[in-house]
């Protein structure tokens, strides 16, 4: 039954549907539990969150890792009968595959690792942009893991890649750039200290990413996080290690404020 919440109500009032019925046609918009037989034994199941997109703006993300390619698979093709533009965060070149021929227009980006349909977008934010910088050339999966993410919720998303302050010069080069954009994501490893140094720079918020790029005591990303927690530079907030996916969905929120 695809009816709005108040339709339903109003085919209740006027005695069209039982209250039964009315109750689980209205549970069914807001979720839907997915059940796969085969591994109900195992209690393995998922329970979709329908109405994520009407709250918060855009369809509920899968995280891929850590499930199966079946239960991956199950999801995507729930989304699939109720969203043309959606998302998995993590993905493997083998979900895809296996997709393919139930939803054709899916994309999938290697570098990123996003799964992703995008059959009914608009560039929601016209007049304001993103921009992603990353420290290096190794970052970059994560910058287009972040950048990706705030294109595909609607925004012109600039790249501006392996400018770190190991040779800073290059950051100055395209500082203009920088300054132009609403909202900056800073990814960076090593030491993380180039979200400060932007920081310093531009007057726009900062999100910045550490990543687990770097050698030993970089522990996996936790000296870069430490860095960027202790900025001294004013409007830099942090999000998890190696979380584009969080970057790109803040920077996203911020975006759309008018």
């Amino acid at each position: 039954m695809n009816k709005s919440v108040s339709e339903l109500l109003e085919a209740y009032k006027a005695g069209h549907i039982s209250l039964a019925a009315c109750e689980q046609a209205i549970n069914d918009i807001v979720s839907h539990e997915i059940r796969d037989e085969r591994t109900v034994s195992t209690l393995q199941e998922a329970v979709i969150d329908l109405d994520r997109a009407k709250r918060q703006g855009f369809p509920e993300v899968v995280y891929c890792e850590g499930k199966t390619d079946e239960q991956c698979i199950t999801i995507f093709k729930e989304l699939n009968l109720h969203y043309g533009t959606y998302m998995g965060t993590r993905g493997r070149q083998s979900i895809y595959e296996a997709l393919l021929p139930f939803i054709p227009d899916l994309q999938y980006d290697a570098t990123s690792r996003i799964l992703y349909r995008r059959s009914d977008w608009s560039l929601q934010n016209e007049d304001r942009s993103i921009a992603v910088v990353t420290a290096g050339t190794s970052d970059i999966p994560i910058a287009e893991e972040a950048a990706l993410t705030a294109e595909l919720m609607g925004n012109e998303v600039k790249r501006i890649y392996d400018v770190g302050v190991a040779g800073i010069h290059r950051l100055f080069h395209r500082l203009s750039d920088i300054q132009a954009a609403n909202v900056v994501i800073v990814v960076a490893g090593m030491e993380g200290a180039l979200a400060s140094v932007v920081g310093g720079l531009v007057t726009k918020p900062i999100i910045a990413v550490p990543t687990s790029v770097g050698y030993g005591a970089n522990f996996k990303g936790l000296a870069a996080l430490l860095s960027m927690l202790n900025s001294c530079a004013a409007g830099v907030g942090v999000v998890n290690i190696d979380n584009g996916f969080g970057a790109g969905r803040l920077a996203h929120v911020i975006n759309s404020q008018r």
